[in-house]
């Protein structure tokens, strides 16, 4: 992770001032004060850019001062409506401008504890950076980032989650031939070393009875399957139990049922984003000291082709003994989950389940790349997530659990297929849902398909091209509210 410098700082420790082309409440004094310094009208200034305050557009002046001799740029920037999601959009344009340099920007284009926090936040997300180059090329310059009358109580708040999130995105960039299912349970020993979060990994007979992970994990003969498990205050009673079920597939050939075309497997060692998106979480979490008790399964495995591949056809017996029809190894994400959540559901009692997998293709076909699909029963808990995700960034979209695809989900010869390939029904992320619900039991559960949202194929606004480590905003704003 190569990752800019978030601290509080003040004009005279500035390179580049970012002021807004609109004043936002206590400004008057700081205009004035710019104004008489550097000599300039600073309404004329804004008149004479081209973008007329639209959200995210910047125009540049060159200033020098003796009172501020480190200041070389003023930036008037567009706050469109003054939002808190635009200047989270301001902050993105900011870490992009910067990006690549060793200059310290302070920015005055935010108001307000949250406002503020979502755009140091953005401006930190656009300059997150991770290669493995060497020599020469392996030096890259960053820069240091603060907002103008940021409380540090919410500095350290902000950085707690660009930490946390750029934790997952390290974790998802790495390249498959460096991660494993055994190198996810080092990770995350690591990463929560210093935390209160104990974890187990089992390996092995533990796993005997976990027919969807021993399914999928066993085409990797020579990197077995693992499931992580985390506790955050694992002992601690009358306070809410949230449980996290986190799709881990390391690496996604499609097995027997081969990724085509071939060039759409480059991305798939991106196919384990919602274990990490845990891992982050849990690391925000126990830094923020939250007053919850969370645990967090990861169902850690390769989709390999192999000897020891599952085959078309072949039928499994998960957790809780429900046996299932594979119909297709390309659909393995919801074999381990369900694992995952039938465990949850039979042993840790949770008052909350929720499960987070980069899921299915047509989740990205229905809703795109900003938001992830969310399917539950509870309208209460989907407006929640829905509102959360717009304040956090994480933006979620209810879906609908169609009770009249179910039957696509039978099987002649078990308990169901895992695919519903009926011709009549087409929402493959309907049925995927609606397949995993049957594993949750009576519990409070959420799913979300984040496969459109937790990886971009662009490197644009607060996203790198990559990993994006969605979810970590959401579930730790969530989990905080509960």
């Amino acid at each position: 992770m190569l990752a800019p410098t978030l601290t509080n700082v003040d004009i005279s420790q500035a390179h580049i001032l970012a002021l807004p082309t609109e004043q936002l409440a206590g400004q008057a004094n700081l205009f004035k004060q710019i104004s008489k310094e550097f000599e300039i009208a600073i309404d004329a200034e804004i008149k004479k850019s081209e973008h007329g305050g639209k959200v995210g557009e910047i125009t540049e002046l060159s200033v020098s001062s003796k009172k501020y001799p480190k200041l070389e740029k003023i930036y008037f920037v567009g706050i469109g409506k003054a939002t808190p999601a635009d200047f989270a959009k301001v902050g993105a344009a900011l870490g992009r401008k910067a990006r690549g340099s060793e200059k310290v920007l302070l920015s005055a284009c935010a108001s307000g504890s949250h406002g503020q926090q979502r755009h140091l936040i953005s401006a930190g997300l656009a300059n997150y950076s991770w290669h493995l180059k060497t020599g020469a090329a392996a030096k890259v310059k960053v820069p240091t980032i603060g907002v103008l009358g940021m409380s540090a109580e919410d500095l350290a708040g902000a950085k707690t989650i660009l930490s946390s999130v750029w934790l997952t995105r390290d974790l998802i960039h790495t390249p498959a031939n460096l991660k494993s299912p055994q190198w996810m349970a080092k990770q995350a020993k690591s990463a929560l070393s210093r935390s209160e979060i104990e974890i187990k990994v089992h390996t092995g007979a533990d796993l005997a009875k976990f027919g969807g992970l021993r399914a999928v994990g066993n085409s990797s003969p020579k990197r077995p399957p693992v499931m992580i498990e985390l506790f955050y205050n694992k002992t601690k009673r009358k306070v809410p139990h949230v449980v996290l079920v986190g799709k881990g597939i390391m690496f996604d050939t499609g097995g027997v049922s081969l990724k085509r075309p071939y060039d759409t497997m480059v991305a798939m060692k991106s196919d384990m984003a919602g274990a990490a998106a845990i891992i982050g979480t849990m690391k925000a979490i126990a830094a923020l000291g939250l007053n919850v008790r969370v645990t967090g399964l990861l169902i850690c495995a390769e989709n390999l082709l192999s000897a020891t591949s599952q085959r078309p056809s072949d039928v499994i017996t998960h957790y809780g003994g429900t046996t299932v029809e594979v119909r297709n190894t390309d659909a393995e994400g919801r074999l381990v989950l369900a694992d995952g959540l039938a465990y949850a559901n039979a042993k840790l009692k949770p008052d909350y389940l929720l499960d987070i997998a980069t899921l299915t293709g047509s989740a990205t076909l229905g809703l795109g790349r900003q938001h992830g699909a969310m399917y539950t029963r509870d309208q209460k808990l989907a407006k929640q997530l829905q509102e959360i995700g717009e304040k956090s960034g994480d933006r979620v979209w209810h879906m609908p659990l169609v009770d009249d695809y179910i039957p696509s989900l039978a099987s002649p010869i078990a308990d169901f297929n895992h695919l519903g390939d009926k011709p009549h029904v087409s929402g493959g992320s309907i049925t995927a849902a609606l397949f995993l619900e049957h594993f949750a039991g009576d519990s409070r559960w959420v799913h979300l398909d984040i496969a459109g949202t937790a990886r971009s194929e662009v490197d644009a606004g607060e996203n790198v091209k990559g990993g994006t480590g969605f979810g970590v905003r959401l579930l730790v704003e969530w989990i905080s509210s509960l």
